[in-house]
């Protein structure tokens, strides 16, 4: 094999020579045709030390080679694109060789094997041999309209696995709040089967198909966990089931096992005791004696340096909650990425107190309705607010955050505030 190469023809070689021939017809801009190979490079087989070849390629041509009726031929020697692009001779010809057979570039050979060209005064190539670039320009729509066709798939498995992941936590929610609330019904099996689904989570590369039918196969069992959840409200607590009227199931239903809708307030706690709770969940299952409010004397101002403990509180029993830090970012997204970008991974509720802070003067929540907030909901649920409170505005929702707020706070004195339902409804509308 000479410089350029006589070489032996093979399916994919006429094909890129045939593309030059069409590229010769058209103009088209050296920039566009160079654009729209890079955007679809993975996808037709290249790879980046191939597109450094490629821009090595372009910057030797000139605008008016793109015109139509020319053809983009770079006749430059070995030792300049070695020198160029750092490849060795072998590394060199292997790529040329890629980009030939993927055909974006074509081989133009002299009678002697010799790469070679020449210009008139007004710089138009008048007769050359070597590389020609005009494939790019005969195939800049269709790769236009490939990279139109990738970042839609794109967008819709993002979409995809964002409805797997909210569907996820979903399911795991509902379980574990079962389990540990003691309902009746298959939960060890229903566990089992959500373990195994997991286990056949689609991988990152998956395309749309693939996770398609596993959010079709992971709803299908979502369905199923939520009649379970639903049926265990309908069966009495007692071993004496046959006894139980209509009427006291309906009143069980709605006082003593709903979990997410309790009657009375959440009771918020703020605690400096030395046993500090080291659950992530929005409400702890374990919690300490409810402290009087006459005797919190920490200054709201170092609310952030303790650690927060929430607890619900109904009847005197003590409920765990299956909001926690996760499912707080999951339904509010706009905050959990300020957050981090701001405040960095949230490992706690002290951190997601921290972010909230940072982040209330651009809510709009002035500092003293936040001091408030934090006097009455507590820290963790008025950081839980201020999330809420940010996605809502962000999406339009909320018109005045402030205003917001307030009523929030003015609900929890009357003891009409259920903040788990918002968190609640918002998951269940992403996984919609």
């Amino acid at each position: 094999m000479t410089q350029s190469g006589w070489r032996k023809p093979t399916p994919e070689l006429l094909q890129a020579e045939r593309f030059a021939e069409v590229g010769e017809q058209l103009t088209i801009p050296k920039t566009r045709a160079i654009v729209a190979t890079k955007k679809v490079a993975a996808a037709i087989g290249l790879k980046s030390q191939d597109l450094l070849l490629l821009d090595t390629f372009g910057a030797v041509t000139q605008p008016q080679d793109w015109e139509r009726g020319r053809r983009p031929i770079v006749w430059a020697s070995n030792h300049f694109l070695m020198e160029q692009t750092g490849f060795s001779l072998a590394t060199l010809r292997r790529h040329v060789r890629r980009l030939c057979e993927v055909g974006v570039i074509s081989m133009k050979d002299s009678p002697n094997g010799k790469r070679w060209g020449r210009r008139d005064a007004d710089g138009v190539i008048v007769e050359a041999y070597g590389f020609d670039l005009a494939p790019m320009a005969a195939r800049a729509e269709e790769f236009e309209a490939l990279y139109k066709h990738l970042q839609a798939e794109r967008a819709l498995c993002a979409s995809l696995r964002n409805a797997i992941t909210v569907t996820r936590r979903m399911i795991r929610a509902k379980i574990e709040k079962a389990l540990d609330a003691g309902l009746r019904g298959p939960w060890a099996n229903l566990q089992d089967v959500f373990r195994e689904l997991l286990e056949g989570l689609p991988a990152r590369s998956e395309r749309a198909g693939g996770l398609e039918s596993y959010l079709d196969r992971i709803k299908a069992f979502s369905a199923s966990v939520e009649q379970s959840f639903e049926m265990a409200f309908d069966w009495p607590a007692e071993s004496d089931a046959e006894h139980t009227t209509a009427a006291s199931r309906r009143s069980m239903k709605t006082t003593n096992m709903k979990p997410t809708s309790l009657e009375n307030d959440p009771h918020i706690l703020t605690t400096n005791e030395p046993n500090s709770v080291i659950s992530n969940r929005f409400e702890t299952k374990h919690t300490a004696a409810v402290v009087p409010e006459r005797r919190r004397t920490e200054p709201v101002e170092r609310l952030e340096e303790v650690d927060l403990d929430i607890s619900w509180s109904t009847h005197g029993t003590k409920r765990g909650s299956d909001i926690d830090i996760p499912m707080l970012m999951a339904s509010c997204p706009h905050f959990a990425e300020m957050a981090r970008s701001t405040q960095g991974y949230m490992r706690d509720w002290n951190d997601v107190h921290r972010a909230a802070a940072a982040l209330r003067p651009i809510v709009g929540i002035s500092e003293d309705a936040w001091n408030v907030a934090n006097k009455v909901l507590g820290p963790a649920v008025a950081a839980a607010s201020i999330a809420l409170i940010l996605d809502k505005s962000t999406n339009g929702e909320v018109k005045s955050p402030g205003g917001y707020l307030r009523g929030l706070v003015e609900r929890a004195q009357i003891g009409e505030l259920h903040l788990d339902r918002s968190f609640y409804g918002r998951l269940n509308a992403a996984g919609t």
